[in-house]
């Protein structure tokens, strides 16, 4: 994706939902889960993300959320790069054990991997809201 792409999705307006995600996430050929990401103290919804076996053990053997990357196809433990680590207070799995709710207590500025105007990560990946039909920012 080219980055003024990427700029326009994650700080534009226009609504440009990409609901061939999952069909993208099958063709890589790994076996993942999906993940949801919670605050263990607000409740906020922070990332939706995905995790492999190996993720997994690797998340519950450090104590912090390990995912697996759909689109670099390799091992990504949130925070490594940016600091933004989400320390795993919990690991909840649904009740047709086909996806896991990681429980976290975020340890950085923020979750998400955008910045806000004020250069800092954003607390959460759920930062706009749909109004009509036309995005608009959530005040955080």
């Amino acid at each position: 994706m080219g980055e003024n792409r990427a700029k326009e999705l994650e700080e534009g307006l226009e609504l440009c939902l990409d609901f061939h995600k999952l069909t993208k996430v099958a063709q890589t050929g790994q076996p993942v889960l999906p993940v949801v990401v919670q605050d263990a103290d607000s409740g906020e919804v922070l990332i939706l993300a995905y995790a492999n076996e190996q993720a997994l053990r690797h998340a519950l053997r450090e104590g912090v959320a390990t995912f697996w990357s759909t689109s670099r196809n390799e091992l990504w433990v949130k925070g490594a790069t940016s600091g933004d680590t989400l320390t795993l207070v919990e690991v909840r799995v649904n009740c047709e054990q086909n996806s896991l709710l990681y429980l976290v207590r975020p340890t950085g500025e923020g979750a998400c991997h955008t910045k806000g105007p004020d250069g800092r990560s954003r607390r959460s990946c759920y930062y706009r809201r749909i109004v009509g039909e036309q995005l608009e920012f959530v005040q955080e």
